[in-house]
């Protein structure tokens, strides 16, 4: 038989459910151009389950929802296409000039998109994952999800290969290009925050070959059998947790 910890006998339900969720949750996140979309695609292709916040956030100010009502609201008419969707293209040009205007795009979709992206955590938990990479360019600026997540991972380049690989991109001026950095927190800033690094600055191999040591180490985890040995003991008022957690975070 498994003997638990002692400490762990005296956990609350909610206990219990935050400590699940730390275990199997890994954060990753870097800077414009960085190179984050290609490692989260290599995770994808190793059967890792990704929830891409960059998507979510697309979901979650759609026509209709309570998102979209509040950016019309208070950025006007004006930045939406002849289709009624948000214009994408031109908010962002909005809130990269003014920083007031930044934050409260972020005071009205963040906590939509959090909510969204627990019923996925949850979804992906009850499917067995060992662990689920929450996909977040503001992981670090934010910090409202740090708390739960067991690991961090930022993508790295060096500020030349950034800027030069954002100007190819998007074709942006050396000026522009500029801007949208200096709008985001530094790269090096993110990389002292991280548990891991994965530098981006040289070859696709190269960043592939630090991607697949990544996962085998997160595979490789203990982490997740006591988070198993743990659901084991609770078994009994599993739903409860989930569905109070669920409740509290929601609201």
């Amino acid at each position: 038989t498994v003997t638990l910890p002692e400490s762990l006998l005296y956990l609350s339900r909610f206990d219990v459910f935050l400590t699940l969720r730390r275990m199997f949750l890994v954060g990753l996140t870097g800077g414009i151009a960085s190179g984050k979309s290609t490692v989260s695609s290599m995770l994808r292709e190793l059967g890792c389950p990704i929830i891409d916040a960059d998507v979510v956030a697309r979901k979650v100010v759609e026509p209709h929802t309570p998102a979209y009502s509040r950016i019309v609201y208070h950025f006007g008419p004006e930045v939406l296409l002849e289709n009624g969707q948000i214009d994408r293209q031109k908010l962002g040009q909005i809130i990269f000039v003014h920083e007031e205007k930044r934050r409260l795009l972020n005071s009205i979709t963040h906590p939509e998109i959090h909510k969204a992206m627990l019923k996925e955590i949850i979804f992906c938990f009850l499917r067995g994952y060992r662990y689920v990479v929450l996909d977040v360019p503001l992981l670090f600026e934010t910090r409202r999800l740090t708390k739960f997540l067991n690991h961090t991972v930022v993508v790295y380049c060096d500020p030349a290969t950034q800027l030069q690989r954002l100007m190819q991109r998007d074709d942006l001026t050396q000026e522009q290009a500029e801007q949208r950095v200096a709008a985001q927190m530094p790269l090096n800033e993110k990389r002292g925050l991280a548990n891991h690094v994965i530098e981006n600055s040289g070859s696709r191999e190269d960043t592939q070959r630090q991607v697949l040591r990544l996962h085998t180490k997160l595979e490789d985890s203990m982490d997740f059998l006591l988070v198993r040995v743990i659901v084991v003991a609770a078994t009994a008022g599993l739903g409860g947790i989930l569905l109070y957690a669920a409740k509290l975070l929601l609201s």
